[in-house]
């Protein structure tokens, strides 16, 4: 039975840090591709970061560049997304994803697997 649960969300001021945990069960990191996904209200779930299984090869979007970083650890089977600079509009439910192409995608379709999210809220 596999299972992702992501941890790590909360309550932030603007121009704060949250480190977001994904930890994988019944399925290893070092065959699935992980993305990291956000939903706020009222609007469509967009991908944040991926890293693909080899963890060699991570994308973001323009929205988190330079602030996001997504990193694994295997010996954990968990995928991480650092970030820093949070401001309002990062405000979302955090999903993580496995892809079992392995690959690192930044679609919905990509993935395979899904968490149940962690909330995010970035507020003074």
């Amino acid at each position: 039975q596999w299972q992702l649960v992501e941890s790590g969300g909360g309550l932030v001021q603007p121009g704060g840090s949250l480190s977001l945990s994904c930890a994988a069960s019944g399925l290893s990191l070092d065959i699935y591709g992980i993305g990291w996904f956000r939903q706020a209200p009222w609007t469509e779930r967009e991908g944040v970061s991926c890293i693909s299984a080899s963890g060699v090869h991570t994308k973001y979007a323009n929205t988190v560049k330079g602030r996001f970083t997504i990193s694994k650890d295997s010996a954990k089977n968990t995928v991480y997304l650092q970030m820093n600079s949070l401001n309002p509009e990062d405000t979302a439910v955090y999903f993580c994803a496995a892809s079992s192409s392995s690959d690192c995608g930044m679609m919905r379709d990509d993935y395979d697997h899904w968490g149940r999210g962690t909330q995010v809220t970035v507020a003074s």
